[in-house]
């Protein structure tokens, strides 16, 4: 069982999955890499991390100080940073590797991350600038096409449980004349990544920083709006005190 589990995590980090897990201090390192390595491919953005520590005889890990570069054109300040990310491994699920079944990971909780939503002059965001590298850099099979060979010899992961747990997200408007929001979200709950069959290996890294940042940038959207109905709320209720105001000088 143990050589089994070896040789798992050795294909797992070859293979590229952004979330891994090994055992001895080199293999760790080797996984901090490849997230580094796989993140830049699927963001075409700087990603960094800090350490990583993987206990995949005991079903548990951790990958701590991640963080993802803001695109060219927006503040230093980093798009996604945060301190922890812990994983609950379904030991179980590594026997069924050989037989083509998914390694199942029963939870990955992303602890407290921050984010950083910029809007520019037109509208435009930091974030919809990643998304949309990612989505022209993520496999076909991922987003529903067919899978091709390489893509079908790696092995694939199923993630039962992806929690956002307390993002503190910041909201900068200042380029649309207005100013910088602060909120921490309600934890973003996302089940099932992978379905039955599980996602490759190679795809999970891009997977997850898409719905990760598919789920902030949701709540973005409803605060850009919010924030913006309100400004026009000010601005008509400023305009109706102007004509009252003349209205009274007038009587």
């Amino acid at each position: 069982m143990k050589k089994l589990i070896i040789f798992v995590a050795l294909v797992l980090a070859i293979a590229g999955g952004a979330f891994w897990f090994l055992t001895s201090d080199k293999l760790n390192a080797l996984i901090a890499e490849q997230i580094e390595v796989q993140g830049k491919k699927f963001t075409e953005q700087l990603v960094t991390v800090e350490k990583v520590d993987m206990q995949l005889l005991s079903g548990a890990g951790t990958i701590n100080g991640l963080i993802l570069n803001n695109p060219s054109g927006y503040t230093t300040t980093p798009l996604f940073a945060l301190e922890e990310i812990t994983l609950d491994i379904n030991i179980e699920s590594l026997a069924g590797v050989r037989e083509g079944k998914p390694v199942v990971i029963d939870a990955i909780v992303i602890n407290k991350p921050e984010a950083l939503v910029e809007f520019n002059e037109a509208g435009g965001s930091n974030i919809q600038v990643i998304l949309d590298a990612i989505n022209k850099n993520m496999p076909q099979s991922s987003a529903g096409g067919e899978t091709s060979p390489s893509q079908t010899n790696s092995p694939k992961i199923r993630v039962k449980k992806f929690v956002l747990a307390g993002v503190a997200l910041r909201v900068d408007l200042t380029k649309l004349g207005n100013t910088t929001h602060k909120k921490i979200l309600p934890d973003i709950n996302l089940a099932n990544i992978g379905g039955e069959d599980g996602v490759p290996a190679n795809e999970l890294g891009g997977v997850m920083i898409k719905k990760a940042l598919s789920a902030i940038w949701k709540e973005a959207k409803n605060s850009q709006k919010d924030v913006l109905k309100d400004q026009a709320k000010d601005k008509a209720i400023e305009k109706a005190n102007e004509l009252f105001d003349k209205w009274n000088k007038g009587n």
